[in-house]
């Protein structure tokens, strides 16, 4: 067995935890405690308490469409990982739906903490190129379509939070101010888990790539990320000279950008998180 099939195991390992620590926070904690998930979770939630129709099986229906954009947009390797990461999650609904599970504690405390262990499911699930949030997917695909079109790049954060505040805005109408309130708290604490372990996911990405043959690199990702780079020469106190490639992308991009640099051996890459692009 090679190191790439191992290292493709592991994310689908890592995945799987990921789902099944986002399942427990929600069906155990979460609910139990009158909050909900954020994104399409969190519709597909306050879709199954209006019309009591199961949860787990209402997940996967909202989540469906959004995978199926995703498979036309970020690829196959991407929506793969994203149906797995739904399926465990939706099977974890259902399991531990059925599980006692009692948080002796406030409201409060139950619910900052169910959204920490959802953070870090999520956190797993992201870092290791899944997605179980079409929200997420939904962002990275506006994204890309503006990025094509302007040719520039554009952070996630203004559509996510959008998306979501739709979301608790329909908890409170729908549910009651509690539920939408303790729903918002989750969102907070999740979110600050994920960028913690992710170095904020929804933010634009710089890859700075160093190479002595930069016409392949650029060539995969005009080709596979529809992306440019600007070029600039450099010198290695040991290697001499070379060309230093500056590429921006999202974190969903990040991952394919990564297959792309293994693919060019003799490279040296880091990667850095940009607040803003000015022009």
């Amino acid at each position: 067995m090679n190191k790439k099939f191992l290292k493709e195991i592991f994310s689908y390992v890592m995945i799987m935890i990921g789902a099944l620590m986002a399942a427990f926070s929600v069906a155990c904690i979460l609910l139990p405690n009158d909050a909900i998930d954020y994104g399409t979770a969190g519709v597909a939630i306050i879709i199954s308490k209006m019309t009591a129709f199961p949860l787990s099986p209402c997940v996967l229906i909202v989540f469906l469409p959004f995978i199926l954009g995703g498979f036309l947009l970020l690829g196959t390797r991407f929506s793969i990982k994203a149906l797995f990461g739904a399926i465990i999650y939706t099977v974890g609904l259902d399991i531990f739906e059925e599980i006692p599970f009692v948080l002796n504690t406030e409201h409060f405390l139950a619910v900052a903490f169910g959204g920490a262990i959802l953070g870090l499911g999520l956190s797993l699930i992201l870092r290791h190129g899944g997605c179980i949030d079409g929200s997420e997917i939904f962002a990275n695909i506006i994204i890309k379509k503006l990025s094509d079109k302007t040719g520039r790049n554009f952070s996630m954060s203004g559509i996510l939070i959008g998306f979501n505040a739709c979301v608790y805005l329909a908890a409170f109408i729908l549910i009651n101010r509690n539920a939408a309130l303790l729903s918002l708290l989750v969102y907070v604490v999740a979110t600050a888990v994920i960028d913690h372990f992710t170095d904020h996911f929804e933010a634009i990405k710089q890859v700075t790539i160093i190479t002595k043959e930069p016409d392949k690199l650029v060539a995969a990702i005009k080709k596979k990320l529809n992306k440019t780079c600007t070029i600039m020469d450099s010198y290695g106190a040991i290697a001499g000279e070379n060309k230093t490639l500056i590429c921006y992308v999202n974190y969903f991009e990040l991952q394919k950008m990564k297959e792309i640099i293994a693919e060019n051996k003799g490279t040296f890459s880091t990667v850095s998180t940009i607040d803003e692009i000015l022009r």
